[in-house]
């Protein structure tokens, strides 16, 4: 394990997240997009269920984008700024089946509130662990899904959102054959 679980659990969060607006596609349309991306990511709180709240969480997407390819200074800066937006205030909590982790914003916060907190929180360990070289984009020409990167050996390369591993694998075996 590179962080603690919590942090993993938020970065992937992160990942999904940013990648719903890959390779152009859009899959926070509707609210029930937004609906069923909460649901698979085991986000619970408040909700106004309302289109400003999809705004804001498509606005937080686009922010952690920009933060995902940020150099280290800059990711601090956005970090900082995202904390201090949220007026987040760091406590330890236990539910649902989730045992003592962080959360720095209580339930009731706006929902793209919680999700920048929690986002910022584990940037804050990839930073401090000085670990910004596994937040990656998909290693795959015709892909822009963002990467990360937990494997011991820093060698995951391909995103999860398509079969880009699958089709680098393939034609590199086509390439090779087609020397031989």
């Amino acid at each position: 394990m590179v962080f603690a679980p919590d942090t993993e659990v938020a970065l992937r969060s992160v990942v999904n997240l940013i990648n719903t607006a890959a390779n152009g596609g859009e899959h926070l349309a509707t609210l029930k997009d937004l609906d069923d991306f909460l649901d698979a990511e085991g986000f619970t709180g408040s909700r106004t269920r309302d289109e400003a709240e999809l705004a804001s969480v498509r606005r937080l997407r686009g922010e952690l984008t920009e933060l995902w390819l940020a150099d280290e200074a800059t990711a601090a800066e956005t970090v900082n700024r995202l904390l201090r937006e949220a007026g987040a205030l760091p406590q330890l909590v236990k539910h649902d089946p989730w045992d003592w982790h962080l959360h720095a914003t209580t339930p009731e916060a706006p929902l793209a509130d919680r999700m920048s907190t929690e986002a910022a929180m584990a940037i804050v360990d990839v930073i401090r662990s000085k670990e910004m070289d596994r937040l990656l984009v998909c290693a795959a020409d015709d892909c822009d899904a963002v990467v990360l990167d937990l494997s011991r050996n820093r060698s995951k390369r391909y995103c999860d959102t398509g079969n880009c591993a699958n089709r680098a694998h393939v034609a590199a075996y086509r390439a090779r054959k087609a020397v031989s």
